[in-house]
C-alpha cells in the first residue's frame, strides 16, 4: 500500500470514529446536546483534530443524516414486493417504513425535521416532480400508477396522492415517537388503522368514474 492510500485510509478511519461518536451522542442525548467538544471528549481527541476532518458540527450532522436517510431508502428499495398486488405493495411498504422509523426514533426526527438546505436536498418531497427525484416517494408513486392505470388520472394527481399519503404517515410516526408511552397494542392498532384508511381511500378513488 502506498503512502497516499494509507493516508486516505487513516483519514476515513478517523472520520468514521468521529461520526460514530456523534451518532451515539445524538441517540443518547438528542441533537441539541451535540458539540465538537463533547465528541472530542468521548473519543479522546482534541477539538482541533476534529476540525481537521470536518469543517464544523453542521457537516458532521449532515453526514449522519444523509447516511441514515440512505439506510431508509435502501431498506424500502430492497423489499421483495414484485409479486404483490399494488395495494398490497403499498400496505407492506408503509408498514415496513413505519417499523424502521420507530426503530431509530432519534435519528428519524433528526433527519426529517432538519431544515438545512443540504439535508433538504435529500428529504424534501412536496415539490412538483418529487416522485421522479425522490426514491422513497417513487416507490409509492409507482404502486399508485399500477392501481390507477385504467383511469384517466394525470401524473400530477398520482404524485399529489403519494405526497399526501407520505406526509400523513410522517405525522403518525412523529406522534408515536413523541408519545412514546403508548401501550404496544394501541400502537399496533393505530398503525394498522392508518394503513387501512390510506389503502381503502386509494381503492375507493379507483371506483369513482
Amino acid at each position: 500500500m502506498g503512502i497516499k492510500e494509507r493516508k486516505e485510509r487513516e483519514k476515513n478511519t478517523h472520520r468514521e470514529l468521529i461520526l460514530i461518536s456523534a451518532d451515539k451522542i445524538i441517540k443518547g442525548e438528542g441533537l441539541d446536546k451535540l458539540s465538537i467538544r463533547k465528541i472530542a471528549s468521548d473519543i479522546e481527541y482534541s477539538p482541533a483534530i476534529i476540525y481537521h476532518y470536518f469543517h464544523d458540527k453542521e457537516e458532521i450532522i449532515n453526514t449522519i443524516i444523509k447516511r441514515n436517510y440512505e439506510k431508509i431508502i435502501r431498506t424500502l428499495s430492497s423489499l421483495q414486493v414484485s409479486e404483490y398486488k399494488p395495494e398490497d405493495k403499498i400496505k407492506y411498504s408503509l408498514e415496513k417504513y413505519i417499523q424502521l422509523a420507530l426503530e431509530m426514533p432519534e435519528e428519524y426526527k433528526t433527519i426529517l425535521l432538519n431544515n438545512s438546505t443540504e439535508v433538504l436536498k435529500h428529504t424534501s418531497l412536496l415539490f412538483e416532480g418529487a416522485s421522479v427525484k425522490r426514491k422513497a416517494l417513487n416507490i409509492l408513486y409507482e404502486s399508485l400508477k399500477e392501481i390507477y392505470m385504467d383511469k384517466s388520472l394525470g401524473d400530477n394527481f398520482i404524485e399529489l396522492t403519494a405526497q399526501i399519503i407520505w406526509t400523513s404517515t410522517f405525522g403518525l410516526i412523529l406522534k408515536l415517537i413523541i408519545e412514546k408511552d403508548i401501550p404496544s397494542e394501541q400502537r399496533k392498532l393505530l398503525i394498522h388503522h392508518h394503513i387501512s384508511l390510506m389503502v381503502e381511500g386509494i381503492i375507493l378513488r379507483k371506483t369513482i368514474n
